[in-house]
């Protein structure tokens, strides 16, 4: 049988979500927990590759096991297992077919700025005190929406046969002192996010205009974009599927 993990972790103190020779991985500390419960090697496909110190509110993967009679019993006992930064929400039987990674029709994001120095963020979010127009960045990040081809963004050198993406929200919002940018699309390429944030951010300093933007994002070429920001304010937030609630 097919299941479905749903899980979160802090990945402050991992190398990102993919199993690594030499460094600690989300992928590798959940395996070797379901080995250790389940007595059986147990592969774990995500529905995507956060990188080292990004982390998730949401994230899912699947497993193959033999019918678990109490997933609920499974979850509190992993939970228990797990690193403390880690927790495991749910398990769910899914079809056999059902992929975490190539079912998933949305996937959304939040990136963390902290415009105030506070010691209780300093690990998770990014602290940028400059002068910053949220309305200039609200109005460049309306643009990604009627764009397609995300190639200035993407980290190069990337085995990604196309860099074609459908982005349907772009929003930056304030939350006391947090500024959050919210994004969604139907998929994201290796460091798409921390390029836009690092580039929106350009925007807000006025180092660049909107149509200077628009040039950024019609040259295809990464280096004409802006700084990628530091992973330990993304967070991958939400991922949907057609047949989960």
């Amino acid at each position: 049988m097919r299941y479905f993990l749903q899980c979160a972790y802090d990945g402050a103190n991992f190398s990102g979500w993919q199993r690594q020779p030499n460094a600690p991985s989300v992928q590798q500390t959940i395996e070797e927990a379901l080995h250790l419960l389940l007595g059986e090697e147990i592969p774990v496909v995500a529905a995507g590759r956060t990188d080292a110190g990004v982390h998730a509110r949401q994230m899912y993967a699947h497993f193959d096991f033999a019918e678990i009679d109490e997933t609920e019993y499974l979850v509190h006992r992993l939970n228990a297992l797990l690193h403390q930064r880690i927790s495991v929400q749910q398990i769910i039987p899914v079809h056999e077919q059902a992929h975490a990674r190539f079912d998933a029709t949305s996937r959304s994001y939040q990136y963390l700025i902290s415009r105030e120095k506070d010691p209780f963020l300093a690990d998770w979010s990014y602290g940028f005190y400059q002068p910053l127009s949220i309305e200039l960045m609200n109005q460049a990040a309306q643009l990604l929406l009627d764009h397609r081809d995300f190639e200035c963004f993407s980290k190069t050198h990337t085995d990604v046969h196309t860099f074609i993406c459908h982005i349907t929200h772009a929003h930056w919002r304030v939350e006391g002192n947090l500024w959050i940018f919210e994004i969604s699309a139907d998929r994201f390429l290796r460091n798409m996010v921390r390029a836009i944030t690092g580039t929106l951010l350009w925007v807000g300093q006025g180092k660049i205009d909107l149509q200077g933007f628009q040039e950024i994002l019609d040259s295809k070429n990464r280096s004409l974009a802006g700084p990628s920001v530091p992973a330990k304010g993304l967070y991958l937030t939400r991922v949907i599927y057609p047949y989960l609630p």
